[in-house]
């Protein structure tokens, strides 16, 4: 049975507070998983697990972040994301909204495309295939 934006960002919710050890009220759609709310690199991998865990689904290595697109000369010039890049990231991260990113697409800014909202649209993709 399909789930709803509401359950999932419930879970998503969940998943967050037990992973990072944040306040129910800090974790809102539009909060950061680094910048807001304190995720670190290990926990990325936690969270990935607990979202797993907690849908009964199975995120393949690089499907969420794929972080390994930032090796790639053809995709980052001088710490900076090049068209060519934006345009794997975008066909890659269908679910995540990158408007603010692309204006400046900074690589150590990447991780702030990474909020709430990324994550449910994520699941949402996962639990519920089109």
């Amino acid at each position: 049975m399909a789930m709803t934006q509401d359950e999932v960002y419930a879970k998503v919710k969940d998943v967050l507070t037990t992973a990072l050890a944040v306040d129910d009220a800090d974790v809102t759609p539009t909060a950061r998983l680094t910048a807001d709310l304190g995720a670190e690199s290990i926990d990325y991998l936690d969270i990935q697990f607990q979202l797993e865990k907690a849908f009964s689904i199975k995120i393949p290595k690089g499907d969420l972040m794929p972080e390994n697109l930032f090796a790639n000369p053809e995709f980052v010039v001088n710490g900076r994301v090049t068209p060519a890049g934006l345009t794997e990231l975008k066909s890659r991260m269908p679910f995540a909204d990158l408007s603010t990113f692309e204006k400046d697409p900074d690589v150590n800014k990447f991780w702030d495309v990474f909020t709430v909202d990324t994550l449910v649209r994520y699941v949402m993709s996962k639990v519920n295939p089109a």
